[in-house]
């Protein structure tokens, strides 16, 4: 088969996929708005009793520890803020759409999801301690927990295929995108742009599925979400948290880690604290499931 004929069945397999339901696409676009107040964001998923019922469990869970449980959104919306109540609505929509079994054939989806989840947690960390604003942490969060989404379309289009490329990625001693590339045509980082441009999920979230294992000349606003992600991505990868077919990492560059200020001991120094946190992110995959 050729790159331009597999090309042609993600393509077809990607706008088959559902649509994100219109209540988040409402949710992404008053989020957008500069002007939009809680209560604004409160009126559009209040119309969704699901997905209010799912985010309200998500905000009363372990992972964010609150105190006292929240059972009013508005109330939500101003203690966590809109952003973060976005990014818990659009992680959401996406771990449902495509967090099903049947999504998985080369892959073990339990062990992606911990990895993708191991990510998220990690990129997290790594903003809270280069002092993120609160308001962006989720962003790191989610950007991370998607950045591999481009392997589900070849796991679930090219099962076969896609279990000789990871064995040729562990006996070649190849990064996963890279006996991707040489295998298909094209690699996951392709294919998540691809999915991103279907659902519109954004900038920051569209160039790290795209960028995060080619760092050279990243610029722009995406820049430390990308770099952060492919920092917790490698230190995930080595550690082993979760498997999402990467038998040989890519080596990050030291430069890397100078450009955030992060260094590999520190990384080291909050293994604990991310295993942690994924026993408490796990409930995004309970909520969505």
């Amino acid at each position: 088969m050729t790159p331009e004929e597999r090309l042609a069945i993600i393509q077809r397999y990607i706008a088959k996929m559902p649509p994100l339901p219109a209540t988040v696409t409402k949710v992404m676009a008053i989020c957008n708005d500069p002007n939009a107040t809680p209560a604004d964001l409160n009126k559009i998923i209040s119309l969704d009793p699901v997905l209010m019922g799912k985010v309200l469990r998500l905000i009363n869970s372990a992972y964010y520890g609150l105190v006292q449980e929240i059972t009013s959104l508005v109330r939500a919306i101003i203690m966590l803020g809109i952003n973060t109540v976005k990014n818990l609505v659009l992680s959401t929509a996406v771990l449902s759409t495509l967090g099903n079994r049947r999504n998985f054939q080369a892959l073990n989806m339990d062990d992606f999801w911990r990895h993708s989840l191991s990510v998220g947690v990690a990129s997290k960390l790594i903003a809270r301690k280069r002092g993120a604003p609160r308001n962006r942490l989720e962003e790191y969060f989610i950007a991370g927990l998607l950045h591999d989404l481009g392997k589900i379309p070849l796991n679930n289009r090219f099962s076969q295929d896609y279990q000789e490329v990871i064995h040729r990625s562990r006996s070649d001693a190849l990064p996963l995108h890279v006996a991707e590339k040489a295998s298909f045509g094209i690699d996951h980082a392709d294919v998540g742009r691809l999915i991103t441009d279907n659902w519109q999920l954004g900038a920051d979230i569209s160039d790290t599925l795209f960028f995060h294992h080619t760092l050279e000349g990243v610029a722009g606003d995406s820049r430390e979400i990308i770099h952060s992600v492919a920092l917790a991505n490698y230190y995930v990868n080595v550690k082993g948290l979760g498997f999402s077919g990467n038998c040989c990492p890519q080596p990050v560059r030291a430069e890397n880690f100078t450009g955030l200020d992060i260094t590999l001991d520190y990384l080291e120094s909050v293994e604990q604290e991310v295993k942690s946190e994924i026993e408490r992110a796990l409930v995004f995959l309970r909520v969505a499931g």
